[in-house]
Order: structure tokens, then C-alpha cells, then sequence
């Protein structure tokens, strides 16, 4: 395929390709920004799930549909910048529209990296920036401030792909794709599931999305 044009799906295409990567993570398993649990009925039913969420509303709605789901760990009250957990405790990490919204995308992915145990696994979901030298990524930045100051610090013009191979992740399942998008025009979003490098630089994707 041309990767100066991913193929366009639906929001249902997307849907399912997001469960997909989701549905392949085992064990003990951190979502980083799980809002208010959009993910659950995507995970592995025999999942040890830990949240964590930073706003204080979603999390109290998190702590009640995670109970729901049978998840009996207290959701985390923290950014993914600083998890408070232990160095190579958790079998997966998984975040969906998550890195657009970090303050700073290598200091959560190095935190990522840190709590992971060895030969674990990463799901990241997330919208990235388009081509350079396009309008539509001159666009996207000029979008960016209001959409950081606005909208939960959305930030539009990331290249995420790029970060998770600058913090020493490649990819095993990743899907470049283009969805609708209002109103900016169809958006590029990555579906990243892939795993650590022994050291950072290694290629996530084989392109820049």
C-alpha cells in the first residue's frame, strides 16, 4: 500500500481492529488512560486488569465499571508519566487515544518500558500526524493549542509512530489506517501492538505515519 495514503476504513473498521489488538494482550495487564472503561468488553476475559486515570470523574466511573467487569484492583490515580508501580510488573500495557494527550509522550513510553516486564507487550491506539510538507499536517498544527487547551490536551500533530521507535519499541501487529474525521478530513490513526527493543531506535512501524 502506498504510505503516503493508508487505506480509509469506518469508525466500525476501526472498532474492530482496536478489539482486535486489544483481545491479544495476556496476564497482568495496565491501561494507561482508561477513561471510563470503553476498553472492557475487549479484553481477555481471564485479563488481571489495572487501571489508571488522572481525571477525576472518569476515574470514579472507571472504579464502577471495572467492578462491573469483575476487576477488583483500585484504579490508579496518576499520570502516565509517573505510574506508581514497580519495575517489571505488568505483562502488557495498553492505551487507546492516549500518547496525543500525555505531557510528555518519552517520559510516559520510558515509564511504559520501566513497569513492563521482560518480553511483554504494548497496545497503543492513537491518531499521528499527517505527511510532512501536506496542508493538512500545516492544519493540524495550527489546530493543536486550541485542541491541547480544550480537549483534554489533544495534541494532533504527533508523530507517535516515531516516538514508540525512539523509546525502543517494535511493532508485531500495526495497521496504519485513515478514518472520517470532523473537520478536519479523514485522519491517519496507528494500531500499534508490538513489544521492547533491547535498545531504542529500533523501527516501529517501518514508515513514518
Amino acid at each position: 500500500m502506498d504510505a503516503a495514503r493508508p487505506e480509509l476504513i469506518s469508525d466500525d473498521a476501526l472498532d474492530d481492529l482496536e478489539r482486535e489488538a486489544i483481545g491479544r494482550v495476556r496476564g497482568r495487564v495496565l491501561e494507561i488512560g482508561a477513561g471510563e472503561g470503553e476498553n472492557f468488553g475487549a479484553f481477555d476475559q481471564d485479563v488481571e486488569w489495572i487501571g489508571l486515570e488522572p481525571d477525576a470523574g472518569r476515574r470514579a466511573e472507571l472504579a464502577v465499571r471495572a467492578r462491573g467487569w469483575g476487576h477488583r484492583s483500585e484504579v490508579l490515580d496518576a499520570v502516565a508519566e509517573r505510574i506508581p508501580l514497580p519495575d517489571a510488573s505488568v505483562d502488557a500495557v495498553v492505551g487507546t487515544y492516549v500518547l496525543c494527550s500525555v505531557d510528555v509522550q518519552a517520559a510516559a513510553l520510558a515509564e511504559v518500558r520501566r513497569v513492563l516486564r521482560p518480553g511483554g507487550r504494548v497496545v497503543f491506539v492513537d491518531h499521528v500526524v499527517a505527511p510532512p510538507r501536506t496542508f493538512k499536517r500545516a492544519l493540524q498544527r495550527a489546530v493543536t493549542p486550541i485542541s491541547a487547551r480544550f480537549c483534554h490536551n489533544c495534541h494532533w500533530d504527533r508523530d507517535t509512530g516515531r516516538a514508540l521507535a525512539d523509546a525502543g519499541f517494535a511493532g508485531d501487529h500495526v495497521r496504519l489506517v485513515r478514518v472520517p474525521s470532523f473537520p478536519l478530513g479523514p485522519t491517519r490513526v496507528l494500531v500499534f501492538g508490538g513489544h521492547v527493543t533491547d535498545a531504542a531506535g529500533s523501527s516501529a512501524t517501518g514508515e513514518r505515519p
